[in-house]
């Protein structure tokens, strides 16, 4: 029972995370991150040799609250809509440091694009590689979010987070 009720609060998590993106509520996108939390966009190619290059790699909620404020405040863009469909987590090791239970676990995106007056296009796909942590109010917080993304090139430039 304990691990369906893990991989529910991760899923909801996720739900939550998704929703936040996807309503344009970028100020609490910060929020679902410890304030050490790190946040990485990363080609799965590099991933898979072990390359450090990402195209966004911020190490801090500061680093992520300054991305909040460019996406909001200071970029300029062509309008467009976001939704993310995130698969069910997997679990793949629960531990426990000196900031509570630690948590590895991974789910699967895939994010569609809608610029107004067009049609949907698939914009992001790939996957979340997450370490939580479940403080001593039982809430998860990310420790660190890895996006891979499978894809070999990113429609125009990546603006807001995945």
């Amino acid at each position: 029972m304990a691990t369906m009720w893990l991989h529910h609060q991760i899923d909801r998590f996720n739900a939550a995370y998704a929703a936040a993106l996807d309503e344009k509520r970028y100020n609490d996108w910060p929020d679902f991150f410890l304030p050490d939390g790190h946040y990485q966009v990363q080609a799965r190619e590099n991933f898979d040799r072990g390359l450090p290059l990402a195209l966004i790699a911020l190490e801090s909620q500061g680093m992520m609250k300054d991305r909040v404020h460019g996406i909001t405040q200071t970029i300029y863009h062509g309008p467009y809509h976001m939704r993310h469909v995130v698969s069910p987590a997997q679990v793949l090791s629960v531990t426990a440091d000196d900031a509570g239970e630690v948590v590895q676990a991974q789910a699967h995106y895939a994010v569609f694009r809608t610029k107004p007056g067009d049609v949907s296009e698939v914009f992001n796909v790939g996957r979340y590689i997450d370490t939580f942590v479940r403080g001593a109010d039982g809430t998860l917080k990310l420790r660190a979010r890895r996006c891979v993304y499978d894809s070999e090139m990113v429609l125009n430039s990546l603006i807001y987070p995945v």
